[in-house]
This record gives C-alpha cells, structure tokens and sequence, in this order.
C-alpha cells in the first residue's frame, strides 16, 4: 500500500508544481535525460550484476518478450482498426506492451507470494522486461518517432541507449566484486529513478485531455490489464504446459500496470506524450 501511495503522492507533486509554475518548461526533458543516461544505467550495473542465473526461472525471464510481441502485434492491428495515429501506436507498445514489473511487481509479490519468490520476480524484470525495453522498446522508439530507420541507425540507438551497455559492462563484470564504496554509490544513483520518473509523468499529466484520448486509453488498458495477462495465461499454461508457484508469480507479473520506463522513452522520442502520462497517471 506504501508504494501505490508514493506513487500518487509523487505524480500529484509533479501536477502542482507544473500549474504553480514552480519549475521551468522543460524540466521534465531534464528529469528524463537524468533518469536515461545516470539513474536507470546505474540500477542496471547493481541489480544485473547480482543476478544468479537458474533455469528454473526460464518462463519469468521469457514472459516479457512473449508479452512485448504479442503486445506490439494487437498495437499496430489496433492502431488499423481504429484509426489511431502511428505515434500514438509507438506510445502504446512503448507503455502497454510492457509492465511495470519492479516498482510495483516486487512489492506485490512480496505481499501475495512472499520474500522467496522475489528472485521469480527480478528476472521478469531484468532479464525480460529491461532488455525488451534497451533493445526491441529503442528499435520501436526510434521507428515510430523517425518513420522507416535503415538497420544500421536502429542498432547504433541500441547500442548507444546507455542502460544497454550498462546491461554488457554488468553481465562482463559479474565475476568481479564491487567494492563497497562502488556498490553504495550506484545504489543511491539507482533509487531516484522511480520518485524522478513520476515527478516527470506528473509535470506532464493533462487530465482534462482524457476524453480527447479515451479510445486510445481504454485500448492500451485493455491489452495490459486484461487480454495481455490471460493471452500469457493461455500460452505459458496451456500451450506450454507450465505450473507451480514461479509460474503464478510469473502470470502476476504480467497483469501488472504500464512501465514507467517506457512512459519516459516515449516522452523522450515525442511519442504522444499525453497518451504515455495518462496511461501511466
């Protein structure tokens, strides 16, 4: 309960410093470069570093990827059917098409499953849900803000997106020990992600936009909250042949909200940033 609150206390800051004019118009850009290039990088070198890898946790790592496609596919035939413009289609992958499975996925997991299974829940979360959003979320960015990218360009944003390589230089130094001072600092770094990432979503939130964007809402909710869990029910269940608790954990996992991360990447790529704020607010 501790985290929705903070949640909303941090989105409803950032909404009454925008309309007491408190901060600058582009502070928001400022608080999302930061989040990019400094707060999300750093997360990355402390939480994939200590990541034990174990095949037990095949369908949690696979989860996010499965769930990223089959997101991105309904987006774009949506997107046909009901007329909504390709930016607003490349804000829904970035923000619907993935969820928000560490913020608040691992408190809940700790609440409905227990501490034991929030390793389940970290590989959600790094091996799936971070690496869609560093590689396959940059591609879809950069695509939908730039129209059609030659190869070339798409991989160099990959490569250059800087919690990817902070996801290579932490796999290559996984044998390696931080040192404590090393490990201190990338954790305070690390933890104003979440409270600098809403503040950003809230400087932005227009609620009296929402009837303007209702039918893109209601698709992006739907997919996330109710058609994207029970497709991953049916393929991971009944097509896979999946069960046991690490399986719920994993099936919990992918009803939960939009991403924050990528809310911000699509602010960042001009990706309907109305759309990205009211789908997370």
């Amino acid at each position: 309960m501790s985290n929705i609150i903070f949640v909303i206390l941090c989105l409803a800051t950032g909404v009454i410093l925008r309309n007491t004019n408190r901060l600058p118009e582009n502070t928001s850009s400022a608080l999302n470069g930061f989040i990019i290039h400094l707060s999300l990088p750093a997360l990355t070198l402390i939480h994939i570093h200590a990541l034990e890898i174990d095949w037990i946790y095949i369908f949690p790592a696979m989860m996010p990827w499965v769930f990223f496609a089959a997101g991105s596919a309904f987006f774009i035939l949506a997107g046909r059917w009901l007329n909504i413009p390709q930016k607003s289609v490349g804000c829904l992958i970035l923000t619907c098409a993935m969820g928000n499975t560490s913020f608040v996925g691992l408190p809940m997991i700790e609440a409905f499953f227990g501490k034991e299974y929030l390793s389940a829940g970290l590989f959600v979360d790094q091996a799936g849900t971070f690496v869609v959003l560093s590689t396959f979320g940059i591609i879809a960015a950069a695509r939908y803000s730039a129209g059609k990218v030659p190869a070339s360009v798409l991989l160099k944003r990959v490569l250059t997106f800087p919690p990817f390589y902070a996801f290579v230089f932490a796999l290559a130094l996984k044998p390696v020990a931080y040192p404590e001072w090393l490990s201190l600092f990338l954790d305070r770094l690390g933890a104003t992600l979440i409270p600098l990432a809403l503040l950003s979503v809230g400087l932005q939130i227009r609620f009296h936009s929402i009837r303007m964007h209702l039918k893109k809402i209601i698709t992006g909710l739907f997919f996330k909250l109710f058609l994207g869990p029970a497709l991953m029910l049916i393929v991971f269940v009944y097509i896979l042949g999946g069960k046991g608790t690490i399986l719920q954990v994993t099936l919990f996992e992918a009803a939960m909200p939009p991403i924050i991360m990528g809310s911000v990447v699509a602010m960042e790529h001009k990706l309907d940033p109305p759309l990205a704020t009211l789908l997370l607010g």
